[in-house]
C-alpha cells in the first residue's frame, strides 16, 4: 500500500474507527480496576495500565500473522474476558481493601494488563486486517489508541464514582465484547453463521450470566464482610 495514497488514508480512517470502538472497552477495564484505589494511585494506575496495555498489544501485533493461524484463539480470548468481567463485579462487594497500597495497585495493574491482552486480540486482528500488512499503519493505530484510552479511562472513572450502577453496565459491555469474540471464532462459523438465534442467545447468556453470577458473588461477599464485622 503506497504511503499517503487514497487507500492508505482510507485504511488509516478505518483503524482509527476500530480504536475508538474497542478502546472504550479498554477504558472501562482500566477505570473499573482502578476505582477502589486511593486517590493518589488512581491516575498512576490509569497511566501505567495504559502503558502496559499498549506494550502488550505492540508485542501481540508483531506476531499477528502467527496469531491469525491459531485455531480457537478468538473463542478462548472471549471466555477469558467473561471471567475478567465477572471478577470485576465479584470484587465490588467486599468493602474496603485492607491490604497495603502497593498490593492493591499491582492487583489493579494485573487486572488491566490481563483484560487488555485478551481484548487486544480483537483489536490487533481488526487493525491488522484494516492495515493490509502495512506496519506503518499498525504503529499509527497503536499510537492513536493511547490518548483515547487514557482520556476515556478518566471520564469513566469519574462517572463510576458518581454513579456506581455504571460498574454493572461496564461489566455488561465487557461480557458483550466477549460474546462478540466467541461468535467471531472461525471454528464456530457453522454454529453461528446460519443461525441468528444462536448469535443473539450467546449475547444474552454471556451478559445475563456475568451480571447474575457477579451479583451473587458480590452479595455473598457483603454478607461475609458483615458477619466478620
Amino acid at each position: 500500500m503506497e504511503f499517503m495514497s487514497t487507500a492508505w488514508w482510507s485504511a488509516l480512517l478505518a483503524i482509527i474507527l476500530i480504536d475508538l470502538v474497542l478502546a472504550g472497552d479498554n477504558a472501562i477495564v482500566i477505570a473499573l480496576a482502578a476505582r477502589n484505589l486511593p486517590p493518589h494511585l488512581k491516575n498512576k494506575a490509569i497511566l501505567w495500565g495504559t502503558v502496559g496495555a499498549i506494550a502488550v498489544r505492540s508485542v501481540m501485533t508483531l506476531g499477528v500473522v502467527w496469531l491469525l493461524k491459531i485455531p480457537g484463539l478468538m473463542a478462548v480470548g472471549g471466555i477469558g474476558l467473561l471471567w475478567v468481567a465477572y471478577k470485576l463485579l465479584a470484587e465490588d462487594g467486599g468493602g474496603e481493601d485492607h491490604g497495603p497500597a502497593a498490593t492493591t495497585f499491582w492487583g489493579a495493574m494485573k487486572t488491566i494488563i490481563v483484560a487488555d491482552a485478551l481484548m487486544g486480540v480483537d483489536n490487533v486482528l481488526g487493525v491488522a486486517g484494516a492495515a493490509h500488512g502495512a506496519m506503518d499503519l499498525v504503529v499509527i493505530g497503536l499510537l492513536v489508541s493511547v490518548p483515547i484510552v487514557v482520556f476515556g479511562s478518566k471520564v469513566v472513572l469519574r462517572l463510576v464514582e458518581r454513579f456506581p450502577l455504571i460498574i454493572q453496565a461496564g461489566a455488561a459491555v465487557l461480557a458483550f465484547t466477549a460474546a462478540k469474540m466467541i461468535i467471531a471464532e472461525p471454528l464456530l462459523d457453522t454454529v453461528f453463521d446460519p443461525h441468528a438465534v444462536a448469535r443473539w442467545s450467546t449475547y444474552a447468556v454471556c451478559v445475563a450470566g456475568v451480571l447474575g453470577a457477579g451479583w451473587l458473588a458480590s452479595r455473598a461477599s457483603r454478607r461475609s464482610a458483615t458477619g466478620a464485622g
